[in-house]
């Protein structure tokens, strides 16, 4: 097996810039570890049907009134999103994983907007795949990544605000050190420092994922703080989401 090319988008100010590749021929991974897509992934495993990522939080709501029995779900500022923050509508869920429990989810379709994991998926819109990556899935998501032998592969970091999050680096270095062996000379710089981060790393995963500015905000809200290590648990929920061409995301 051989990549024509693996890349890795550190920063969420690259994200605008996809809009104008032509992603046809490239499957993107979106890894918004803390925690968009970690959430989105245990939902589906949960029995959720289906995801649709929403950009701002009126297209949440207006899927909602396209369609009264669709969950709402999402954060600002790492909180559930209430009626102060959308000028109108309580959400059901927030953006912890641990909420996205059977007997909320399952049969359900959400929609979901948050800060940066959400906006990201959006922008790989047009790639030939996209899956949302995290350690929960890593290693069956790995795994489809080599039986696939896409042409082109970007890891896409959805970061924090306009920053990197050193949590997503690690999810990306983490599938890079996967399909390793299989690269050649194809690797981005990029590719080999999240690698080289991740390796780096791995044996104090949990430790050094927590000095991370996002787990640091959600360490210090009680009612989250189970989050962090919750997400760098691996190969928990071995489900993988991918995002149709329609823009919903289903297991």
């Amino acid at each position: 097996m051989s990549f024509s090319k693996l890349d890795v988008l550190l920063s969420p100010i690259e994200f605008d810039s996809l809009a104008e590749r032509d992603l046809s021929s490239t499957c993107c991974v979106v890894f918004d570890v803390l925690r968009a897509t970690s959430t989105m992934t245990v939902a589906l495993a949960n029995g959720a049907t289906g995801i649709l990522p929403c950009g701002t939080i009126d297209e949440a709501i207006a899927a909602r009134s396209a369609n009264p029995n669709v969950l709402l779900a999402g954060e600002r500022g790492g909180l559930r999103i209430n009626p102060e923050i959308s000028g109108s509508v309580d959400f059901d869920l927030g953006n912890s994983p641990r909420e996205m429990i059977p007997e909320t989810v399952s049969g359900r379709q959400l929609a979901m907007t948050t800060t940066n994991g959400t906006r990201a998926l959006k922008a790989c819109a047009g790639a030939q795949r996209v899956w949302l990556g995290c350690f929960l899935n890593l290693s069956v998501l790995g795994q489809v990544i080599r039986d696939c032998q896409p042409e082109q592969l970007l890891l896409v970091c959805a970061g924090t605000g306009y920053n990197s999050a050193l949590e997503d680096v690690l999810g990306a270095g983490a599938i890079c050190n996967f399909i390793w062996n299989d690269l050649g000379q194809t690797a981005s710089d990029a590719a080999r420092l999240a690698r080289d981060h991740y390796c780096n790393s791995r044996d104090q995963l949990l430790e050094i994922g927590s000095q991370a500015a996002n787990a640091r905000r959600l360490l210090c809200i009680p009612s989250l703080a189970k989050d962090v290590p919750f997400c760098f648990q691996r190969d928990t929920f071995p489900v993988i989401g991918e995002m149709a061409d329609h823009g919903w995301v289903s297991a």
